[in-house]
C-alpha cells in the first residue's frame, strides 16, 4: 500500500469500529453520520466519501469478521469440500459470540430489497474467498467440471441471507443457524458434486437434518 492508500484504510477501520461500539452501545443502527464521524475522529465527509451511506457501513460491519482469515488458515487442513463448512462453521461462531449485536445488524440490512442485499453483500474480498474455495473443491474434482462457480456461489449465498432472513424473524434460534445453513449447503453442493464427494455431502446433510430434528423436539419439550 502507498502512504495515501494506508491512511485511507486507516480511516475505513476507524469509521467501522466506531459504528460497531455506537451499536453496540445504543442497540440501534439509526445512527447519524455525525455522530460516526465523532467517535471516529474524522470529518463529517468522510464517511460519506468513503461509504457512501449508512447503509453501507451497516454492510461492512457485516464482512468485518474480526480475525475470520486467521483462525481459518489455523484449522487443520482437510478436504475441500469439507473446507467450505469449516469456514461456515467459523462465519457462524461470530454470530453466537455476539447475537443481539449482530441481529441487530442483519435486521437493519434485510429492510431492503433482498436481490440488492446479496449483490452488497459480495464484496471483492468475500467473493474471493469463497470462490477460490469453490475453485478448490472444483480442481480436487469434488465438483462436476461443467458447474460454473459464479452461480453456484450465488445459490449458496441465497441460502445464507434466507437463513439470516428466518433469524431475525424469530424462526430459529442462533445456536440452530449452522444446521440450517449448512443443510442448505450440502444440498446445494451435492447437485453439483461428482461420486465420491456426493457421498461425503450426503452424509454432511442427514446428519445436518439430525441435528435440526434435534433442535425441533427440544423446543418442542420446553
Amino acid at each position: 500500500m502507498s502512504r495515501r492508500e494506508d491512511a485511507k484504510a486507516e480511516r475505513r477501520r476507524r469509521i467501522i469500529a466506531a459504528a460497531r461500539d455506537l451499536i453496540k452501545e445504543t442497540g440501534d443502527t439509526g445512527l447519524s453520520m455525525r455522530a460516526i464521524a465523532a467517535r471516529a475522529g474524522v470529518s463529517l465527509t468522510t464517511p460519506y466519501n468513503l461509504f457512501g451511506s449508512k447503509r453501507a457501513i451497516v454492510i461492512a460491519l457485516l464482512e468485518d469478521v474480526r480475525e475470520f482469515h486467521e483462525r481459518f488458515s489455523q484449522l487443520h487442513r482437510v478436504g475441500a469440500t469439507d473446507r467450505i463448512f469449516q469456514a461456515v462453521s467459523i462465519s457462524l461462531a461470530y454470530l453466537a459470540d455476539d447475537p443481539e449485536f449482530y441481529r441487530t445488524l442483519w435486521t437493519e440490512a434485510l429492510r431492503f430489497d433482498s436481490k440488492e442485499l446479496r449483490g452488497e453483500l459480495q464484496t471483492p474480498q468475500r467473493y474471493g474467498f469463497w470462490w477460490a474455495l469453490l475453485n478448490e473443491a472444483k480442481s480436487d474434482g469434488a465438483l462436476l467440471a461443467a458447474v460454473e462457480i459464479d452461480p453456484l456461489l450465488r445459490a449458496l449465498d441465497a441460502v445464507y441471507v434466507a437463513a439470516m432472513l428466518a433469524w431475525v424473524l424469530g424462526g430459529i434460534e442462533v445456536h440452530e443457524l449452522e444446521a440450517h445453513v449448512g443443510y442448505g449447503y450440502a444440498i446445494t453442493l451435492r447437485g453439483a458434486a461428482t461420486g465420491a464427494a456426493a457421498e461425503k455431502l450426503e452424509q454432511r446433510l442427514i446428519t445436518y437434518q439430525e441435528e435440526q430434528q434435534r433442535h425441533r423436539a427440544s423446543a418442542a419439550a420446553a
